[in-house]
């Protein structure tokens, strides 16, 4: 039984990048998990996706780029003011500007670097270097 989606394709993500595969298929899509994923495209961690539909959730077949060296969700879900994002890039990304931290704002899902120009805070979901 599957208690979080995301954590589970992210989890996958990385372990079919660290065995050396170009392509992964995760089930099962949903809003959150397109949108990080086009967070991760946009960053250049993922070629590409491709949703397939069935009758349950649908599938999502997953083309690696190789570069993903670690890629996880944040639990319990920190809330972040916008003057902020420093104290959690050192917690969760190697240094500074290497690697992204995905956020929930109110003007929806984004990197930290996109919040910090936008001067917004939110939660944050997942990272990724």
């Amino acid at each position: 039984m599957l208690n979080d989606t995301l954590a589970n394709i992210l989890s996958m993500i990385t372990n079919y990048g660290k065995i050396g595969r170009k392509n992964c298929i995760v089930r099962p899509a949903s809003k959150v998990v397109i949108n990080v994923l086009n967070i991760l495209k946009e960053e250049g961690y993922l070629n590409n996706y491709r949703i397939v539909e069935q009758s349950r959730g649908g599938l999502i077949d997953i083309s690696l780029t190789g570069f993903i060296n670690k890629c996880n969700v944040i639990k319990p879900r920190f809330s972040v003011k916008k003057n902020e994002f420093e104290r959690f890039e050192k917690r969760f990304l190697l240094a500074k500007d290497f690697g992204i931290l995905i956020v929930s704002t109110p003007k929806g899902l984004m990197t930290h670097h996109k919040a910090k120009e936008l001067g917004t805070g939110g939660r944050l979901l997942a990272y990724c270097y």
